[in-house]
C-alpha cells in the first residue's frame, strides 16, 4: 500500500482521537457530577426509604442529565465539523453529529468526502459514551431501587 493513499486519512485520526479523549473526559466528569447529586439526595435521606415519586424523579433527572451530556458531546464534534469546513452550517453539523454518535444515520446529510472517516470515528466515540452512560444508569438504579423496596 502506498503512503500517498493512506496519508489523506491520517488527518481524520489527528482530529478525531483528541475529540474522543476530550468527550470521554467531559462525559466522565459530567457523570461524576450527576452521581454526586444523586448521592447527595439519597444520603441526605440518611438511608431512609425513598418515596416512589422521588425515586422516579431521581431516575428521570439522571436520564435527562445524561442526555444533555450526550448533546454537549455532539456539539463538540459539530463545532469541529464547522471549523474544518466538513459541513456548511451549525444545524446540519449538529444533526449529522447526533446521527453519527447514535448510529441512527437517517438524516440526508453527509460529510465532505475528505472527512468521512472522521464521521465513522465519531460513531465509535458514541459507542464508548453510551457504554459509559449505560453503566452509570445501571449504578444509579442499583442505588435507588433498594430504597424503593424499603418503602413498600
Amino acid at each position: 500500500m502506498e503512503p500517498a493513499n493512506v496519508a489523506p486519512w491520517s488527518i481524520d485520526w489527528i482530529w478525531a482521537l483528541p475529540l474522543i479523549v476530550v468527550t470521554v473526559i467531559i462525559h466522565s466528569f459530567g457523570l461524576v457530577v450527576i452521581n454526586w447529586r444523586v448521592s447527595l439526595i439519597l444520603n441526605g435521606n440518611q438511608k431512609k426509604p425513598t418515596p416512589h415519586g422521588v425515586s422516579m424523579l431521581i431516575m428521570g433527572g439522571t436520564a435527562l442529565s445524561a442526555t444533555i451530556l450526550h448533546g454537549l458531546d455532539g456539539a463538540i464534534w459539530a463545532a469541529a465539523y464547522i471549523l474544518l469546513g466538513a459541513l456548511p452550517d451549525r444545524k446540519s453539523a449538529m444533526l449529522y453529529s447526533l446521527n453519527a454518535m447514535t448510529s441512527y444515520g437517517h438524516a440526508n446529510i453527509y460529510l465532505q468526502l475528505r472527512w468521512e472517516l472522521m464521521g465513522a470515528l465519531e460513531a465509535l466515540n458514541g459507542w464508548i459514551l453510551f457504554g459509559l452512560t449505560t453503566a452509570f444508569l445501571f449504578t444509579v438504579i442499583q442505588q435507588v431501587w433498594p430504597r424503593i423496596r424499603q418503602s413498600v
